[in-house]
Order: C-alpha cells, then sequence, then structure tokens
C-alpha cells in the first residue's frame, strides 16, 4: 500500500510538472524544444491521412446503406455480431424486394395478361439487378471498407498513443532544461565574493555551502536533462518509424481502391447486361396499348367506314408499306435487337437507319429501313438523331 502510494504521488507530480511546463509555454514564459522539420512534415502528413481516410471511409459506408435513418435496426444487428466476432446474415437489398412485390402482384393479376406478364419480367429483372447491388456490397466491404477500417481502429491508434508519449516525454525535456537553467542561475548567485565592508565573518560559511548545495543540484538537473533526452530521441525514433509506414498505408489503400472500381465497374456491366435482356423481353411482349387502341378503332366504327390497312391488321404487312414523301428520320441504334418475326427488323449497336411512321401504328414502335430491309423497331432501342 505503501508503495502505492508512493507511485500515485510520483504520478500526481509529474502530472503537475507537465501542466506547469505546458501552461508556461502558451503563455511564452518557457522555451519549447523545436521537433525536427521532417518529423514534422511527417506528422502533417499523417493528420491528412487520418482526415481523408475517415472521411472517405464514411461515405463510402453511407453509399452503400445511403439512408442510415431507415436502417437503424440493421445497423443495430451489425453492430451485435460485430462484437461477438460472428458474421451478419446476409441481407435482402430493396431492389430483390421491389422484385418480389412485383412477381407477387403479377400472380394475383395473371401472369397471362400484358400488365401481369410484364410485372413478372421486369420483377425479375429488379430482383437480378439487387443481387448484383448485394454482391457488390459485399465486395466493396471486404476488399475497400475493411483495410481502411483497420487503419483508423489499428494502425492510427498506435500512432496517436506514440505521439501522445512523444509530447509527454517533451514536455518533461524542457522542465528539465528549465530546472538547469534555474539551478546554475542560483550557482552563480551563491558563488559570488561577499563584500568585506558589509558581510560578517559568518556568513561565508553559509556562502560556501550553498554553494556546494547548488552545484549538486546542478549536477543532479544535468543527469536529468541526460536521460529525459535521452528517451526523448529514442521515442522520436519510434514515432518517425511509424509515420514513415503512413507511405505503405498508401500503397495499400491504392490496391485497394483499384480494386473499389473493378467492383464498381463490373456491378454496372451487370446492371447494363439486365436492362438490356429487360428491353428484348419487354420488345416481344403483347403491348396492351396497341391492343386497346386497335378494339377502340374496332368497336367505335361502322363496316362502312373500316379501311384496310396494312398496320391495322394482326399482322403487319411490311411489304405494302411504303415511306412518306415527308417525315422521314435518321435514327443511331443503342443496343442490338434480335427480330421476334418477320414483321420485325433485326438491329445492331451503333448503326445508322431510316425511320419513320405511319397512321394508326403503335407509338412505342417505328418502322425502320436499312437498305432494302424493312421492318418494325422498338423505340427505346433508338436515339433519333434529325
Amino acid at each position: 500500500m505503501d508503495f502505492n502510494v508512493k507511485k500515485l504521488a510520483s504520478g500526481a507530480g509529474l502530472f503537475f510538472t507537465r501542466a506547469v511546463q505546458f501552461t508556461e509555454e502558451k503563455l511564452g514564459q518557457a522555451e519549447k524544444t523545436e521537433l525536427d522539420t521532417h518529423l514534422e512534415n511527417l506528422m502533417v502528413r499523417a493528420d491528412s491521412t487520418k482526415h481523408w481516410t475517415e472521411k472517405i471511409f464514411r461515405q463510402t459506408e453511407i453509399l452503400l446503406q445511403p439512408n442510415p435513418i431507415d436502417h437503424t435496426g440493421a445497423r443495430i444487428e451489425e453492430f451485435l455480431y460485430e462484437k461477438l466476432d460472428r458474421r451478419a446474415p446476409s441481407r435482402i437489398t430493396n431492389g430483390e424486394l421491389l422484385g418480389q412485390y412485383m412477381q407477387d402482384a403479377a400472380k394475383e393479376f395473371g401472369d397471362g395478361t400484358p400488365y401481369g406478364s410484364t410485372l413478372m419480367k421486369v420483377g425479375q429483372c429488379e430482383k437480378s439487378l439487387g443481387a448484383s447491388e448485394r454482391e457488390f456490397f459485399q465486395t466493396t466491404a471486404i476488399s475497400y471498407l475493411t483495410p481502411l477500417r483497420n487503419f483508423l481502429e489499428g494502425d492510427w491508434r498506435t500512432i496517436t498513443k506514440e505521439r501522445r508519449l512523444l509530447e509527454n516525454l517533451r514536455l518533461d525535456l524542457d522542465a528539465c532544461k528549465t530546472r538547469l537553467k534555474k539551478a546554475k542561475a542560483a550557482e552563480a548567485k551563491a558563488s559570488m565574493a561577499p563584500d568585506f565592508q558589509e558581510t560578517r565573518p559568518r556568513n561565508y560559511v553559509l556562502s560556501a555551502s550553498a554553494s556546494a548545495l547548488w552545484s549538486e543540484e546542478v549536477e543532479k538537473a544535468e543527469h536529468e536533462l541526460r536521460v529525459a533526452q535521452t528517451e526523448f530521441d529514442r521515442q522520436s525514433e519510434v514515432v518517425r518509424l511509424l509515420l514513415e509506414g503512413i507511405s505503405s498505408t498508401h500503397v495499400n489503400h491504392l490496391r485497394c481502391l483499384h480494386e473499389f472500381v473493378e467492383a464498381q465497374a463490373a456491378y454496372y456491366r451487370r446492371c447494363q447486361l439486365h436492362m438490356q435482356d429487360l428491353q428484348k423481353e419487354l420488345g416481344r411482349l403483347p403491348n396492351a396499348f396497341a391492343l386497346n387502341s386497335t378494339h377502340c378503332v374496332t368497336t367505335a366504327g361502322s363496316p362502312s367506314d373500316t379501311v384496310s390497312s396494312p398496320v391495322e391488321t394482326d399482322t403487319l404487312k411490311i411489304e405494302e408499306v411504303q415511306a412518306p414523301a415527308t417525315g422521314t428520320r435518321k435514327a443511331k441504334v443503342l443496343y442490338d435487337y434480335d427480330a421476334a418475326d418477320s414483321s420485325e427488323l433485326s438491329l445492331l449497336a451503333d448503326e445508322l437507319i431510316t425511320v419513320y411512321t405511319v397512321p394508326g401504328m403503335d407509338s412505342d414502335w417505328l418502322i425502320g429501313e436499312r437498305g432494302n430491309q424493312k421492318g418494325k423497331v422498338p423505340v427505346t432501342y433508338l436515339e433519333l438523331l434529325s
């Protein structure tokens, strides 16, 4: 118990000495040992690395979970699994949930109807998009977020701890310098020769004794200064080695950044393929708008008013369709398209074709011509140029 009390008293005294030294430095009443310029530059670089790594890490988390308020329960669950050192179960994404709702609605409405069959196809695509999104999130969390988190929670904490120790040792060093300076000043004052006219003989003995005591104090202060300087230099070297390791951290984060870009590019490529396949599927499905339009024309008009037209029949007679004198336009094909029947025209991405419409034709389709070939083409696969 006595040892603990002494240790506690020694620690309190050391803390008080450091506090006094720090306060005097702030007030400009004490000298401050400046760190090596190279070490100062390393510290600035390390602080900048920590600052931006933390911001990038937080923003990437937001990218992977854009609505943290709506996912409070999910975050708590992930926190508990992390503390239990267990892997959190795979969670369904919003896209997969939307796709499931669409497919359930299609079954309710009847997947044989135009709306139901379209809902079923779109629902399948949304589930595929959601699965790709979940894979992208998992890959990013492992290959990008984990290294950033390891740096912030591991390496940076070690650097912060060693830098704090270096600052304390610097305060101790400057306190030793201050004590030595005061001891030398007192020794010089005590060793000054007394005035024979005004000083009694008894004071000669006191003056000699005080001079000897201050000499011992100077020697003690010099020894403490050497010890403090050694500890400070040793700790400076430790901190320097840790801070120079920031270069290796940058190299590691650069590799992880490339992996993040590759994962993101692969994710968007898969999304584009899913959407292209969906557009092709929708182009082959029966169009409810065209059916309703044809139904309205046939019920509203009288038999005498009905005029035979190639676009109003069930099967479009492409060979009977003639390009209008005006109204033709050039169009660039955005995606490949395979014709579903002889009335349609197959397309190749990036090619240019001539398009036009004819009276009574569904607005989702145009007549396309390429050389002597002619057929229906979906509007969604085109970019009209003129």
